[in-house]
């Protein structure tokens, strides 16, 4: 065979090979049919999800998701009515609330989470879904911005809290829903069906085609060693030593950098203010003009000792349980990868899953505190307000985060020997 005609089958074939992200198993892709997905026959994550109508389906959830978003900010979300006294708040006026308290901070990290991030989204996968002309640098500046932040929108964590804030304040008064409630609802739905409507590999084939396979890859083995990398960003084959992505212009290593150095220094520094995010107050609540600081294992007793007893196990679960065993959990991570550990691949791939679901939902708590900070505005009766731990705690939840993220999933699988799996599999949806 010519060396061009080499090439060009190398080009043809580019698109049915994908090195799974997780575990970095090459996978030679079947022909999935329209409705059906690929996991990893060794990790089981999702590859590949092929949709019926791939650009007009997300296009009609992410319409009707913005539409929702605007109703919800333009009319009233929730009020308030205790001995006389009313109080009503829209979305907006939640920001506002925090940022009078002295509590920017609190409120830039409402603003990014909850509305800029998960509507910043909504548009990029508008853009990309469609025929719409753009200069090929944005098209991929766009995905990357898509695919990077698409796990930090918390608009169905903050409506957790918003519920959560319900119970509380039924013990005070009567709460009543707004007119915009319902619409942020359905805006959580159709927000989260969207993002699911979108599979990162036929938006980047949309945007250029794959690079051309160094070499003829052979399946069941790990890219690193036949000497190839997966591009995080676009899930280009590549070269281990090609630093640079031909097709999203992305930087990157076979494997991250410092990963196991970078994960363990956000860790302990999550560790260290987690301690006195427990331990200084989170809210206080002033009654009759006495202020009453509690933190947050003094607000679970408070609901425990009220009755409230799922409230509470919320609360605990959330603020208590998910971010301590998370931090064990990510350690576990680290001391395994670095070589120490000897426990079965699955079930510490499993296990990491688990640390990057869980995450994001400790911050239901910070806004349970957001939503009582700027409805509860009752002149001398009662007020809340923020206080220093509620911002230490979000700091927590972050940086737990991105430890988990900086975290190379695929160190855990690297001193695996098994190379019998050649198939993916494939499901309905």
């Amino acid at each position: 065979m010519s060396s061009s005609n080499k090439e060009s089958g190398l080009v043809a074939e580019a698109s049915e090979w994908m090195l799974c992200p997780q575990c970095d198993l090459m996978t030679r892709l079947p022909a999935i049919p329209a409705g059906s997905k690929a996991n990893c026959p060794r990790c089981h994550t999702n590859l590949v999800t092929r949709w019926h109508e791939p650009g007009k389906r997300p296009t009609g959830y992410v319409l009707a998701a913005l539409f929702m978003l605007l109703l919800a900010n333009l009319f009233p979300f929730v009020n308030m009515h205790v001995a006389g006294l009313s109080s009503e708040i829209s979305l907006m006026a939640i920001p506002h609330v925090m940022v009078a308290e002295d509590y920017s901070s609190l409120a830039t990290l409402f603003l990014l989470f909850v509305q800029a991030i998960p509507a910043l989204c909504m548009l990029c996968i508008i853009l990309l879904v469609n025929p719409i002309a753009l200069p090929h640098g944005l098209r991929a500046a766009l995905a990357r911005i898509l695919f990077r932040l698409r796990d930090w929108g918390m608009a169905e964590i903050f409506l957790a809290g918003v519920l959560v804030s319900f119970v509380k304040l039924m013990a005070y008064g009567d709460i009543g829903l707004g007119t915009s409630f319902w619409p942020w609802c359905l805006f959580c739905l159709l927000q989260l069906r969207a993002f699911q409507c979108v599979d990162r590999r036929w938006v980047w084939q949309r945007i250029a085609p794959m690079p051309m396979l160094p070499h003829a890859p052979q399946p069941g083995v790990s890219g690193l060693r036949q000497h190839l990398r997966s591009c995080p960003c676009c899930t280009a084959i590549l070269p281990a030593d090609q630093r640079h992505c031909p097709r999203c212009g992305a930087r990157a290593h076979a494997r991250r950098k410092h990963s196991l150095q970078w994960t363990l220094a956000l860790l302990f520094t999550s560790l260290m203010l987690y301690i006195p995010a427990n331990v200084m107050p989170i809210m206080i609540t002033e009654t009759l003009g006495t202020p009453y600081p509690s933190n947050i294992m003094g607000g679970v007793i408070l609901l425990w000792s009220d009755g409230s007893y799922p409230v509470a196990l919320v609360i605990f679960i959330a603020s208590i349980m998910v971010p301590s065993l998370k931090m064990l959990a990510i350690g576990w991570l680290c001391w395994d990868a670095s070589g120490r550990g000897r426990h079965d691949r699955e079930k510490m791939h499993r296990i990491y899953e688990v640390v990057e679901f869980v995450g994001r939902w400790s911050m239901i708590d910070v806004f349970v505190i957001a939503v009582l900070s700027a409805l509860v505005r009752m002149g001398r009766l009662m007020n809340v307000y923020p206080a220093l731990g509620a911002l230490l705690f979000a700091l927590v939840v972050i940086l737990t985060m991105i430890a988990a993220m900086a975290f190379d999933s695929r160190l855990t699988w690297d001193r695996t020997q098994d190379n019998r799996i050649k198939e993916p599999r494939v499901d309905g949806k």
